[in-house]
């Protein structure tokens, strides 16, 4: 079968299944042309708890289809790849987290939305690369232990000066293999191109940037600058949707090495399967799990507006 034939197959199937499928922005395009919505994982999540549709796919990682599970329990979720973890949201464990919060007492603990359901069950606000600065300026409390991404803390706590803001070692494997040395190459290669950059990279490499933010911030940028030439400091495939979206600008990768393999692993064929129901994971979460992690996504909504 051809690509076109793959995808007018799934299209067939998904509605005739009443199936909603999701699509993060790092999955490959031939998949997000078929998706009924493409964004980030938190767009996605409460996108998914609006629809009607009583089958949601979710082609990303398990934390995202888990946080789609938390927001619509009703609703099947299917992970669209059973191997599609993430390691940043896989680096801390509650044990870990509950011996921090033990050494900084009185301090509120905002997890990143890249983490696990469970470990969502002791943290107070969840937030999002696009909202974190927000929301954080918005609490009340004045200490806060942020997990688990260093460099996202990092440009975090340089926003809310205000805030005493302490982070652990952790992040994504993905977004730190982008140096300095790369900048300097893209740009040498590139000296018209301006450089975008998500703040889960580097702090050598976002203080450079023209831009930074979250993926979904990114594109936005891309799609209404004048500009006509970018380098893309995120997942190497932003760079191509941007390439579809936009035709007339050039887009170039930060780094060949800015490929998120849990991403890439979801392949359109394995979407056809999960359409037949012969593939994919159903996601389960106990129901205590499931609200004690909804608390800190509500707190987020609190503080977010």
């Amino acid at each position: 079968m051809t690509t076109f034939q793959i995808q007018q197959e799934i299209l067939s199937l998904k509605e005739k299944n009443d199936i909603c499928i999701l699509a993060h922005s790092y999955i490959a395009h031939e998949i997000t042309e078929i998706a009924d919505f493409v964004g980030d994982s938190y767009a996605l999540s409460v996108k998914a708890a609006s629809v009607p549709n009583k089958t949601v796919v979710m082609c990303g990682v398990r934390f995202m289809a888990e946080t789609v599970k938390i927001l619509a329990p009703e609703k099947r979720v299917i992970l669209s790849n059973s191997s599609a973890g993430c390691p940043m949201a896989e680096q801390m464990d509650t044990d870990l987290i509950k011996q921090l919060q033990e050494m900084n007492r009185g301090f509120k603990t905002v997890a990143y939305i890249n983490t696990t359901a469970e470990l969502k069950t002791i943290c107070d606000v969840c937030v999002t690369s696009s909202s974190a600065v927000k929301i954080i300026n918005a609490m009340p409390e004045q200490d806060i232990l942020f997990i688990p991404d260093i460099n996202l803390g990092t440009y975090i706590r340089r926003q809310c000066p205000d805030k005493n803001i302490k982070l652990v070692s952790g992040g994504c494997p993905t977004h730190c293999r982008a140096s300095l040395k790369h900048v300097k190459a893209a740009k040498a290669a590139h000296p018209d191109a301006l450089l975008l950059v998500h703040p889960e990279c580097l702090p050598e490499v976002w203080e450079q940037a023209d831009y930074i933010g979250s993926t979904s911030g990114i594109m936005e940028f891309a799609k209404k600058s004048s500009a006509k030439e970018f380098i893309i400091g995120t997942e190497n495939s932003i760079a191509q949707h941007l390439q579809f979206e936009c035709p007339d600008k050039k887009f170039y990768p930060l780094s060949k090495d800015l490929v998120c393999h849990n991403m890439k692993i979801t392949t359109l064929p394995e979407v056809l399967l999960i359409c037949k129901g012969e593939f994919g994971e159903e996601i389960e979460i106990n129901e205590k799990t499931r609200l004690k992690a909804k608390q800190c996504i509500d707190k987020m909504i609190e503080y977010g507006g």
